[in-house]
């Protein structure tokens, strides 16, 4: 058998191994119950308002939002954390030393963070089903679209992740890089508030990262085309959508390799040591 077709094979298995495990595990679950849980709150509050201008719940516009964010978030935290602690106890150093070891670690890692994504997603489109009423009028198309919009999300947001989490010099550290990445993005990107309310140039920064997309991708599948009158120019503009989130996959999906390679050549017995020794003293 081809070695690199074998090492994707067994990475494959490890993967959707660790997600059965991920899922099996309360203690592993808490993520994912506090992201569904502040989903709900924010639908609760929000259950009362409309959008400006129209007569549109407030609620239904931002339960998409909040999906596309997850998407992002789950995609980049997944990876940097799994990257920055297997980095620290030396899981990563044992992988390089097998034969095409860093394809099956890195196809493991897609197969469990993309699993883990997808449903995350499935959770949030339940209790939003069940919560806001006008999400039930998305048919075969827009439940397409979410597919669609949520690879797109992830092609982008996993490549990331690696990226952050190589660059990381500990678990603290990229767990903070992973939540200031997302977190800075999604302030602008008007995942909780209608983006044409915020200021001319936020609304210009915000169409350069791809949160803003990812939102806008998952609106325009669940909610009805009346809601796109709150959008910039009055259009769910699918096709700049798809090209814009293309293009950051594209990109991400460029720079990870050469990252992930070097980060790979520079691990040592020495360095994991080192990053042990550092870990001790913190726990000390």
């Amino acid at each position: 058998m081809n070695p690199v077709a074998h090492a994707v094979r067994l990475g494959a298995a490890r993967g959707w191994i660790e997600f059965k495990q991920h899922i099996g595990n309360p203690q592993e679950l808490w993520f994912d119950v506090v992201t569904t849980a502040a989903v709900v709150v924010v639908i609760f509050l929000q259950r009362g308002s409309v959008v400006p201008g129209t007569t549109f719940s407030l609620a239904a516009a931002t339960l998409p939002s909040v999906i596309g964010m997850s998407v992002a978030l789950h995609g980049v935290t997944g990876g940097v954390a799994a990257l920055a602690v297997e980095r620290e106890d030396g899981t990563l150093l044992r992988v390089k030393a097998l034969p095409q070891g860093m394809v099956g670690y890195l196809v493991a890692r897609v197969v469990s963070v993309s699993a883990n994504t997808a449903a995350g997603v499935l959770v949030m489109l339940v209790a939003g089903l069940l919560l806001v009423p006008g999400l039930t009028s998305a048919g075969p198309g827009g439940w397409l679209a979410v597919a669609w919009t949520t690879l797109l999300g992830l092609l982008f947001a996993l490549p990331l992740g690696a990226i952050v989490g190589s660059l990381a010099t500990s678990p603290q550290t990229a767990a903070g890089l992973s939540m200031l990445t997302v977190g800075g993005l999604t302030a602008v990107s008007g995942v909780f508030y209608p983006i044409a309310a915020l200021p001319a140039w936020l609304q210009g920064l915000a169409q350069v990262f791809p949160v803003y997309w990812l939102g806008l991708g998952m609106r325009s599948a669940l909610l009805p085309d009346a809601a796109a009158a709150a959008e910039i120019g009055g259009s769910w503009r699918p096709a700049q959508t798809t090209l814009v989130l293309a293009a950051w996959a594209v990109a991400a999906l460029l720079a990870a390799p050469p990252i992930l390679r070097r980060m790979a050549r520079r691990e040592s017995g020495s360095m994991m040591e080192e990053r042990r020794h550092r870990a001790m003293q913190r726990v000390g």
